[in-house]
Formats: C-alpha cells, structure tokens, sequence
C-alpha cells in the first residue's frame, strides 16, 4: 500500500473520536461500481493468508478486496490508526440469510488483551443498504476500553445507548477490537452482508494521522464524551483510560484532563526535612 495523501489521512478530532466512541463510520464511501462487484466476491470467498501476513500479500492487485483496501478514504484512514506496513490478523465474510432469528451474544472479538498503549483495528464493510430490519452490527459507544474475555458480557441484552447499525450502501466502519457488539437478526427477505479485515499493527502507532488541528477545541470535546450506560464514577475511569491512550497516540505524557492522570501518576521522590 502506498503512502496516502496528508489530505486522506484522518484528523485529530476523528482520532479523538475513535478514542472516546471506539468506532469511526464513514458512510457511503465506498463507489458503487466496486459495492456492485462486492456481492459475488463475498459469495465465492476471499483466499485466507496467515495472521500476520502484510496487507500487500494477503489482497492481490486488482482483487475486490484490495481494491477495497485501496480506496483513498480507507487507505488513509487504516494509515492514520495502524500505520504503514500493517499486516492482517483475519479476515471473514459474514452473512445472515433472510430471516435469520438468532442474534450473537455481546461479545469483543479477542480473548482479553491488556494493551493500554496499542489496539488492533477491525474494518467492517456493507456492500449494500442496511436497514433496522436486517438487523445490522449492534455495538456499545465507549466501551472499547473495558476490557473483558470474548463474551463475558453476553448476558447482558440491552445497554443504554447502545446502537444499531443502519447505513448506505458502502459504507465502512473501523472499530477499536475492544469495543462491545454483537450481530443482530435479519428480519427481511434480502441476505445481509458484511466483510471484516482485523489489521494489527507494526510501527508505534503516533501522530500517523493528519495533524494539523492537534489543538482544536473539539478533540477536548470529543475525549470528554459521556455515554448513557456509564454513572459518574465509571464515566470518569472511561476518561482517564482516553488520557493514558491519547498520550500514547501524541507522544505527550503531560497531557490530561481535569489532572486525574496526574494525580493518579503522582509519585513523589523527595524527602522532607526531619524534624
């Protein structure tokens, strides 16, 4: 993959998005010359390659699924959160036939992982409209950085302010992998489909994205996103869990919102006077 435009790289207030929502949708991004292609590409399945392999190996030139990769928005978005050289944990075609009754249990997609400063990323894309009735990809804002084993949470039917997804045809949505959701039922008479790619990362994921409004008002704003499932002490932990991965992300270990980083991390080593 090339090194996309500074112009296609996502900005510092759509990181600070995903840091705080743990998800970034962008609707109908993908053209639909390539969304009319989708559908047999899925159907006839797209070849498995090793984890680990680059993203150059594991999707041929001219496949479905590079071109898809390719795309200038999904190119600079996937640099812009794993950086250059990202290689592919899977990949898998999900489908859910017509009136499809089950539901998946509220899960994330890893056994628990206790990185604070690194996250892998799993693109979803819906060749094709997604209407409420079709069910679409449940998830809950916010909770990505609550981490838990798989489906230890799939007890839980409803949370408040969880969403479902509904979109238009092409749209690709990038989720943190801790985030929690779960596949809806497929009420309709139309198959649902939806490709999803897990890149990891090989490189210090640090100011990969378009810097320029690094100090726009809005990153604040977005990092201090309060959720409906979260009381205030909770609400608070979710904070300073953003705090610790911004500061990963910008290589700035002063930064922090309403000191509790600082408090937290305050060590002192300087001894008093005896007296």
């Amino acid at each position: 993959m090339t090194h996309p435009a500074r112009e296609r790289l996502l900005t510092s207030v759509q990181l600070a998005h995903f840091v705080s929502h743990g998800s970034l949708r962008m609707d109908a991004v993908v053209p639909d010359e390539l969304n009319a292609q989708a559908i047999a590409a899925l159907d006839a399945g797209i070849p498995v390659s090793p984890p680990g392999t680059p993203v150059e190996e594991a999707f041929a030139p001219g496949t479905f699924a590079r071109r898809l990769v390719d795309l200038p928005a999904v190119a600079g978005a996937i640099h812009s959160l794993v950086g250059p050289y990202a290689t592919v944990d899977h990949h898998a075609v999900h489908i859910r036939p017509p009136h499809n009754g089950e539901a998946q249990p509220l899960h994330a997609d890893a056994i628990i992982d206790t990185r604070t400063d690194a996250f892998d990323v799993q693109l979803m894309y819906y060749p094709h409209e997604v209407t409420l009735d079709m069910g679409g990809t449940l998830s809950v804002p916010g909770t990505h950085l609550r981490q838990i084993n798989e489906s230890d949470i799939g007890r839980y039917q409803n949370l408040r302010g969880q969403t479902r997804l509904t979109c238009p045809a092409g749209t690709v949505v990038f989720l943190h992998h801790g985030i929690w959701h779960g596949g809806r039922r497929n009420d309709t008479d139309t198959t649902r489909y939806m490709f999803k790619i897990r890149f990891n990362p090989t490189v210090k994921q640090r100011l990969l994205w378009n810097t320029d409004d690094l100090d726009h008002p809005d990153v604040m704003r977005e990092l201090e996103t309060r959720f409906d499932w979260q009381e205030n002490a909770s609400g608070r932990l979710d904070v300073y869990q953003r705090v610790r991965l911004w500061r990963a992300l910008t290589g700035d270990d002063t930064f922090d919102l309403h000191r509790w980083h600082t408090n937290t991390g305050n060590r002192p080593q300087r001894l008093a006077p005896a007296l």
